[in-house]
């Protein structure tokens, strides 16, 4: 089962797709010799020497082996320290026979995917492909190393014509890979992460899905697809004051863009920083759903019927903390969730909010720092909103 198939990928795909395991040794072999690469490793995993990491990756064949042989071991260590634990729930509406598209709400750069690998991994599965923005390959070595991981390359940043080109090639790839490779894939329900955790499937998402089935309607071509949405609930952001600072220098300038050091810092911070409690919750197939929608039914309104579905089984299936109580109670000034948290675990949250304003590199004015707080409240109040909504 966890054997790669023997399927000739189309030229058409080369680019973009993860590294074939018939080439796996020979590029890791190139990529161990990379400066820049060698530099991360050391800083990354201190305890190794260099020279025996180096040793096990050029005995490793395949992308499975280095996910349970270098990654899985990693993450291990990983979430013991940077966590109070990573679960999961109804991994049992998953049929393991069936590839699936997993869509998620999207919180963190890298650990969405990689929790996701890790869960299906150790419950003795395949590990899913990764859609990855180039945006964030600012080297060729991080390149190599994502696609030698089971990622492949999402273009962006391209002009009208060219993005037109490359959604229909990152659609036709993903139809091929779950329908010819038999590989599951992870993919966000947005481009880039929802900052203030108001999660919602773009429909420029499900449209561009459809393009590597050309020939077939709207529903067909995603019931292809075999979609499976996935909520992911973190109890802290360790990112929730950088997302702040985001919203704060795009109000002060409309204009203003993150830079590659900026997404650099967000990996870093999001891998290292303390996540508390992180659980994700499997929902069924929508495809019954889908099967629900009228034929007839024009287009654009059956694209957003079918963004509700996957809103609605993220939004009902949150796990919901004290911290997104506590946030909820603050942010309308009330108290109806009281009974879900104590006095000192409201303290105890207001000042962790206080403290994460405290690590913003720029100087900030008391309106600046209100700013900030009303939206890390907002970040954290959204999935309890939205949960509530959705269970009416």
């Amino acid at each position: 089962m966890i054997d790669e198939l023997n399927v000739a990928m189309p030229a058409e795909y080369s680019d973009i797709c993860p590294i074939a395991d018939k080439d796996f040794h020979n590029e890791m072999s190139i990529l161990v010799e990379q400066p820049a690469f060698q530099q991360v490793v050391s800083l990354v995993l201190p305890n190794y020497k260099y020279s025996e990491l180096k040793h096990i990756l050029l005995g490793l064949n395949s992308k499975h082996e280095f996910q349970m042989k270098v990654m899985k071991p990693y993450l291990d260590g990983l979430l013991a320290k940077s966590s109070s634990g990573l679960t999961y729930s109804g991994m049992e509406n998953i049929d393991e026979e069936i590839p699936n598209l997993f869509i998620t709400n999207h919180r963190d750069i890298v650990l969405d995917s990689a929790q996701l690998s890790y869960l299906l991994l150790k419950a003795g599965r395949k590990s899913c492909e990764i859609a990855i923005g180039n945006n964030l390959l600012i080297f060729d070595w991080i390149n190599k190393l994502v696609r030698l991981n089971k990622s492949f390359i999402v273009k962006r940043n391209l002009g009208r014509i060219q993005t037109l080109k490359a959604a229909i090639q990152l659609s036709g790839y993903m139809h091929f890979a779950i329908t010819q490779k038999k590989e599951c894939i992870w993919l966000a329900q947005r481009e880039g992460r929802c900052k203030d955790s108001n999660d919602r499937t773009q429909e420029s998402l499900l449209k561009m899905l459809t393009y590597g089935a050309r020939d077939k309607s709207i529903v067909e071509a995603l019931k292809e697809l075999n979609i499976a949405p996935i909520a992911i609930s973190y109890e802290y952001d360790p990112n929730d004051y950088l997302k702040a600072k985001d919203f704060l220098m795009t109000d002060k300038n409309p204009n203003w863009k993150k830079n590659s050091q900026d997404d650099l810092i967000s990996m870093q911070t999001g891998i290292q920083g303390f996540k508390g409690h992180v659980h994700y919750s499997f929902t069924p197939c929508i495809n019954d759903e889908l099967d629900k929608i009228p034929a007839d039914l024009d287009k654009l309104l059956t694209i957003r019927r079918i963004c509700r579905i996957i809103d609605r089984a993220i939004h009902e299936n949150y796990k919901i903390f004290k911290t997104n109580y506590i946030a909820h109670d603050i942010l309308f000034d009330n108290k109806e969730f009281a009974d879900r948290y104590t006095p000192d675990d409201k303290e105890a949250f207001t000042s962790y909010l206080t403290a994460q304003i405290d690590k913003t590199d720029i100087k900030l004015s008391e309106f600046d720092r209100f700013y900030m707080y009303t939206k890390m409240l907002q970040m954290y109040s959204n999935p309890l909103t939205n949960q509530l909504e959705a269970l009416k």
